[in-house]
């Protein structure tokens, strides 16, 4: 991309680019201020993505569905382990691809806990409110 001239105007709500430090967000904190945070900082998505169901963000929520998802998985394998032992294969053969489809989740729900938790401890070294939005 060329070089833009100071002198030529801008489309509106151009950016210049910015190193990824340099990134910031401007979200509602828990206070009702307008907040700065960087990517690292903002963890899992806040907003409610306009569904009926308001979506689990905080690390505590994240852990509870992880580990209860980590549970499930579980009970999945045990499934596995009595079917082997039962000689009943035939049925493994059939629904072998709900255990790849349940990995799926099962990594994103471990991740974003992670992700928050990472930043929540970002967030309290700046003495940062958690954002609502």
């Amino acid at each position: 991309m060329a070089k833009r001239n100071r002198d030529v105007p801008q489309e509106p709500g151009y950016l210049p680019y910015q190193p990824p430090e340099a990134r910031v967000m401007h979200r509602l904190g828990e206070n009702g201020e307008m907040v700065a945070y960087t990517e690292e900082e903002y963890g899992v998505r806040k907003d409610d993505g306009l569904g009926i169901i308001k979506p689990v963000n905080s690390s505590g929520g994240l852990l509870v569905l992880s580990l209860l998802m980590t549970a499930l998985f579980g009970l999945m394998l045990y499934g596995v382990v009595q079917m082997a032992l039962t000689d009943q294969w035939n049925i493994m053969g059939e629904i072998w691809w709900m255990y790849v489809l349940v990995l799926f989740p099962l990594f994103a729900g471990w991740a974003g806990y992670v992700k928050e938790r990472k930043a929540e401890k970002l967030r309290k070294e700046r003495n940062l409110p958690r954002p609502v939005e």
